[in-house]
């Protein structure tokens, strides 16, 4: 009722348009109106197009919307809405349906909606109809670009895209039975588009540099326009033949003239010389029947030769999924002033426009600016007019744009791209298919070019030729793009024609290549090696001995080797070293580590100088801290720092699988295998290139297209009798040939009446066969040989004699081994060992036993029934899956050990089933049991009048705080964060556990050092801050720590507080450098991610603790630092001096008694703390001890320091209690400074 409804309006709202009466169209009041009311229907058609059905079957654009346009133009609304509505209905089917429907109701719809558009396209082959368009346009690109409105703009795009509409309807081949040199509708249409002038606007556009935002159109119509013309066909277009073509057609007509007479010669020879009314029977010897008897055969015996089994057989059904890719369309002529008409468009436009236009429409590709598919539009014309410029006296000049290196990058990428699509999209592989004959034909158009180019008679032309061919011959890609193309060739997608054009261009790639070759005694190439995993890793890697002793030995070689050199490494080895990697997706921060265990691994190799050079190249990278050193570190101290490194124990990640390295003109490698490409370059044979196409995967297409060698051309014929030659001949290689296939087509080439005219053909076949039956003489199993496809191996057996059964085989299990396998089995099958093969290796008498071995034989025994039973199972898919008994113990396990420090790790203690940690943190998110990733994030235990304070202590406690100092975490939050997100199986949790752990006993045994230094940096870095002119956002900050130790000690809640600067120089400040690198020392956090802008105040740091940090930045604490006394010391209250000078002592006096106690007790208990890199505390007096070596021993201190150090919290905010007691001159002793600390702390709690 609704559709009924739809038509009455559809007609009343048609009829409201106008009437046509004569030649005069008579436009209504509501004219205008009801064309708006048309687009608006159009908008609200369902799935069918049912109202642009009904639009086309009343032929409104041949009634109604083209005499409007044409005779009320004037009206300029009238005339806009007009034309939205035809470009609208003139839309291809194609874009109406999203694709050909399969359904058979859609499948009417869309062929009755392409008859309408055929309808249309009849309409618009009209001077009249283009004139009005042409005027249009023309005034329309009159207008300055100043003085165009946004609707100028909407109509010229709209009027283009109507153009475009028309030209892309395809031709009815029902309707459209046209000969060659007939117009057709198409031809009509181009005509009417040359009389009106159209054709030069759009030649205007394509070249004006104002109009660059048309190139995309421009670009579809002129393909659209040139859509059933060749380059050939328009070259030779109102021009006499020449003498080449007229040799071609007689050869042509030779060929058929001959093949007419023989078939005349058997159709006699077949008649007898008497009538018999009967044929007679026969029976055949030898041929047996269906039965035992002989076949009895009931016809004339000049018949007999083509007697076959077959005759009378139901012809089998081939699969739609294998049968042959269907040819596209083919090209008819036009008529001849048609094609006159195009060619002077094709000079024009090559002389005038394709240089500007495809540079406009490669960037827009480039800058993905275009739509999809739109660079089949680049490729058509760059194959179309590179084409039609060689055939029209060719010059190098007017293509010259996509005449470059650059042009074969481009198609080459986008032939790969096609082949993969081909593979993945197979509902679109046709589609993709001919995209990628089209990028085809483009790439052998670019080398016919380069080709064409070493002819001309300008020397500058050849030398540009040779640069672009040393490129394309130089690189991998290039070179082997034809090899790659015709293995993967699949003709149930591809069709024949572009095999025709493959087999074409690899000829005429291999020609030039091997002229190129010719030239020069040695081609120095580009080759790739690809490095990839074994499937098998060794049970026992081998490592460096690192016992003492051999440390020691190691030390003095490496010692003498560059103290021999004077410190001075080699300009190549300093280019050479790398201290971190790239393409890595580790962070540049996070590769600190590799870098510090890369040069001990090179010390322990016994590298030195690659180990100086690495460690100063790690200084470069990695300044902060002073981790590798400082940037004035003397040679000696390096030297230090080198055999510090080469004992510490540092955190290794798991050993690396070894990797093999293989050659890429061996056989393909598997995606997955794939480890890295390294490019090396190397001397070039063309003959071993050549051999690269001796498989049958490549011979196969060659031997499929000979199959058509009376429909192929002459010059295909020879490309393939000149590659088969080359194989054959050349490489000596005939036998690859020997196949059944192969011998077929030779036969029906020998037998064809008209085999005078594949003289080349003939030869070859008779050569061939010439030498297989030479070769059956000698080998017996020749024959059999001709059923199978061989390759190298077996062609040399088949010539050269086979080799023996047993040659080449793994040894064979004896009895024993069988037997003790078995035992083995059955005693272990039963137990629960994750994977029994890898249980029974190491327990078999012969180690030299492989896995593959011991399957195989499990197998061939009969203890198992299949390979997959025993098949590897990888590492964390081994359980997927969650019951519900698992989630439920999940729940209670997290009910259980929600309130501890480390949830995460007590739940995979005690899950049941083993699970890696980022599955157990997917699940507990997934359940809802916690919102996000940092509540399951392992709680720091700090306490702030805990043993810091140095109440509720005992003696050893207090004493291994003052050697020790606080625990410090190994792992920041964001660290975790990382490793949640990266890591997938348990072994690697431990690994990195491990890892975590001995880098928190080195920063442990580091503490005491790093942070009386970094007490010391915070006045040094006020100080420089200040004299910056930073001394205002100094006082922001220490007001917003003293602010926010306020509100915690009032409300007792804490939280994160941000940094928000609000005036300019607080916010050029928190962009400094050196500005945030306070804000670390004193515990602030950067932001953690893209969603964070501010530093933040943490909320672990207490009250008492900001108050010492706001303190730290206090200008008249930082005046008396030590050494730097000029006036003698003065405290703001007015402190006598000699009270503080005894204050002093007493502190010298008391932590001299704590050493002393120290020693005492660890000679009482025979232990000693064998921390790498922890200083040596030293009994002699502090004033003693010389202010560089103190400084030296506190560099090399942290030369391992980790920089999550830099970012930790809390232990930084206890760092900086009081900067002011940390003033006195660097002789002091650590010890010392320990203990002051520890009672400013006591002071600081007593007042709180």
């Amino acid at each position: 009722m609704d559709l009924l409804r739809m038509n009455c309006e559809l007609l009343a709202t048609c009829s409201a348009l106008g009437y046509l009466e004569g030649d005069t169209y008579h436009k209504e009041i509501d004219c205008l109106e009801s064309v708006k009311d048309l687009i608006r229907y159009l908008r609200h058609e369902d799935d069918t197009r049912d109202v642009r059905q009904q639009l086309g079957a009343g032929q409104i654009i041949q009634n109604d919307l083209l005499p409007i346009i044409i005779q009320h133009g004037q009206d300029k609304a009238l005339f806009d809405a007009c034309i939205r509505l035809m470009v609208n209905l003139t839309q291809p089917a194609m874009l109406c349906f999203g694709k050909v429907p399969d359904d058979p109701v859609f499948r009417h719809h869309f062929l009755q909606l392409t008859s309408h558009l055929q309808a249309y396209k009849e309409a618009f082959a009209s001077e009249r109809v283009f004139g009005v368009l042409s005027e249009t346009l023309y005034n329309l690109l009159q207008l300055d670009w100043e003085q165009r409105q946004e609707e100028d703009n909407l109509l010229i795009e709209r009027i283009l895209l109507l153009v475009r509409n028309v030209l892309h309807v395809p031709a009815d081949p029902c309707e459209e039975k046209k000969v060659d040199d007939d117009a057709s509708i198409h031809d009509r249409l181009l005509w009417a588009i040359h009389m009106s002038g159209f054709d030069d606007l759009v030649k205007f556009l394509a070249s004006a540099q104002s109009e660059q935002q048309w190139s995309m159109h421009v670009l579809e119509i002129i393909s659209l326009m040139f859509r059933d013309q060749t380059p050939e066909a328009l070259v030779s277009a109102g021009q006499a033949r020449s003498a080449e073509e007229k040799q071609r057609d007689s050869q042509e007509l030779e060929a058929l003239r001959q093949k007419e007479q023989a078939e005349k010669r058997s159709r006699t020879l077949q008649r007898g010389t008497r009538h018999s009314r009967f044929g007679g029977s026969f029976v055949v010897q030898g041929l047996k029947s269906v039965g035992d008897k002989d076949v009895i055969y009931h016809r004339n015996l000049h018949n007999f030769k083509n007697y076959t089994h077959d005759t009378g057989k139901t012809v089998r059904r081939v699969p739609k999924r294998n049968r042959q890719a269907k040819e596209c369309k083919d090209n008819r002529r036009s008529a001849l002033n048609v094609r006159l008409f195009l060619r002077e468009f094709c000079v024009d436009f090559l002389e005038n426009c394709y240089n500007h236009l495809m540079y406009l429409v490669k960037e827009n590709l480039i800058r993905e600016q275009s739509q999809q598919h739109d660079e089949t539009y680049y490729l058509w014309a760059l194959s179309f007019f590179m084409a039609f410029n060689r055939g029209n006296g060719f010059r190098a000049d007017l293509v010259s744009e996509t005449m470059s290196v650059r042009a074969f990058h481009f198609i080459e990428r986008n032939i790969t791209n096609y082949y993969e699509m081909m593979l993945t999209d197979r509902k679109e592989a046709t589609s993709w298919s001919r995209r990628m004959h089209l990028a085809l034909k483009a790439y052998q158009e670019l080398l016919l070019t380069v080709n064409e180019m070493d002819r001309s008679e300008d020397e500058s032309i050849r030398q540009s030729s040779n640069v672009i061919k040393s490129n394309i011959f130089y690189l991998m890609e290039y070179r082997e793009i034809f090899l790659t193309l015709l293995r993967k060739f699949d003709e149930t997608r591809q069709p024949r024609s572009y095999l025709k054009d493959l087999v074409e261009s690899t000829h005429l790639f291999l020609r030039m290549l091997e002229r190129f070759c010719k030239g020069r005694k040695n081609l120095m190439v580009q080759r790739k090696k690809v490095r990839r995993k074994k499937s098998h890793v060794e049970k026992n890697p081998s490592f460096p001995d690192t016992s003492p002793e051999a440390l020691e030995n190691t030390w003095k070689i490496v010692e003498e080797e560059l103290k021999g050199s004077g410190f001075q490494l080699s300009e190549s080895l300093t280019e050479s070293i790398v201290p971190f990697d790239a393409t890595s997706e580790t962070p540049l921060e996070d590769q600190r580590t590799e870098a510090m265990v890369r040069v001990q691994d090179a010390l322990l190799a016994r590298l030195g100088p690659e180990a100086l050079g690495l460690l100063r190249a790690a200084r470069e990278v990695w300044p902060e801290g002073d981790v590798f050193g400082s940037a004035d570190v003397e040679p000696e101290e390096e030297l230090e720092l080198l055999k510090q490194i080469l004992h510490a124990n540092l955190p290794r990640s798991s050993p690396p699988e070894p990797v093999v390295e293989e050659d890429d003109d061996g056989v393909e490698l598997e995606e997955e295998e794939l480890e890295s490409v390294q490019l090396s370059e190397t001397e070039f044979n063309f003959l071993d290139f050549i051999k690269r196409f001796a498989t049958p995967s490549i011979v196969h297409p060659y031997i499929l297209l000979l199959k058509s060698y009376s429909k192929n051309t002459p010059h295909t014929n020879h490309c393939i009798v000149r590659m088969l030659h080359r194989l054959g001949v050349d490489l000596k290689m005939d036998a690859l040939l020997f196949q059944l296939s192969v011998f077929n087509v030779f036969n029906k080439i020998l037998s064809d009446p008209a085999a005078a005219a594949y003289k080349e053909l003939v030869t070859f076949a008779k050569y061939v066969l010439k030498h297989f039956f030479s070769l059956a003489a000698q080998n017996n199993k020749a024959y059999v040989e001709l059923l199978f496809w061989k390759n190298v191996g077996a062609v040399r057996e088949m010539t050269e004699g086979y080799t023996k059964e047993d040659g080449g085989k793994k040894p064979a299990w004896t009895e024993e081994e069988e037997e003790e396998l078995r035992k083995l089995y059955e005693e272990h099958r039963h137990s629960e060992v994750p994977d029994i093969v890898e249980t029974l290796l190491p327990l078999l008498s012969n180690s030299t036993r492989t896995r593959r071995q011991v399957v195989t034989q499990l197998v061939h025994m009969g203890l198992v029934d299949n390979a997959k039973e025993l098949k590897k199972q990888k590492k964390g898919t081994r359980i997927v899956l969650w019951t519900e008994e698992q989630e439920e113990e999940l729940q209670m396990l997290f009910e259980e050990y929600r309130d501890s420090d480390d949830v995460l790790g007590n739940i995979l203690k005690k899950l049941t089933a083993k699970r890696s940690r980022a599955r157990v943190v997917d699940k507990l998110l997934s359940m809802g049991m916690v919102s996000e990733r940092r509540e399951l994030y392992k709680k720091r235990s700090r306490n702030p009048h805990g043993k810091s304070s140095g109440k509720g202590m005992t003696e050893e406690e207090f004493l291994a705080g003052l050697t020790q100092g606080s625990p410090d975490d190994s792992v920041d939050r964001d660290d975790e964060e990382d490793g949640e997100d990266e890591s997938e199986e348990s072994e690697e949790e431990d690994e990195e556990q491990e890892r975590e752990e001995s880098q928190n006993g080195l920063r442990r045994s580091q503490s005491t050092h790093s942070r009386v230094e970094r007490r010391a940096d915070v006045g040094t870095m006020v100080n420089a801050l200040q004299q910056q002119g930073m001394s205002g956002p100094l006082l922001w900050i220490q007001n917003c720590l003293n602010r926010t130790a306020h509100d915690r000690e009032e409300d007792g809640l804490s939280q994160p507080v941000p940094l928000v600067p609000l005036t300019e120089d607080n916010e050029e400040a928190m962009d400094n450098k050196s500005f945030q690198r306070l804000l670390r020392k004193l515990g602030l956090r950067a932001p953690a991610n893209e969603q964070e802008s501010f530093w933040r105040i943490p909320a672990k740091i207490s009250a008492p603790q900001l108050r010492s940090a706001a303190a730290a930045l206090s200008p008249t604490e930082d005046e008396p630092r030590g050494g730097e006394e000029q006036d003698g010391p003065r405290s703001p209250s007015g402190e006598p001096q000699e009270e503080r000078e005894e204050e002093e002592v007493s502190g010298e006096q008391r932590a001299q008694a704590l050493r002393a106690l120290l020693l005492a007790r660890k000679r009482k208990h025979h232990t000693t703390e064998h921390a790498d890199f922890t200083p040596i505390v030293d009994t002699e007096s502090p004033a003693e001890r010389p202010q560089e070596k103190t400084s030296a021993k506190r560099r090399r201190s942290r030369v391992l320091d980790d920089d999550k150090e830099n970012e930790d919290d809390s232990t930084t905010a206890m760092d900086m209690d009081d900067d002011a007691a940390d003033s006195d001159s660097e002789n002091t002793s650590a010890p010392v400074k320990r203990r002051r600390k520890m009672v400013l702390i006591d002071d600081e709690e007593d007042e709180d």
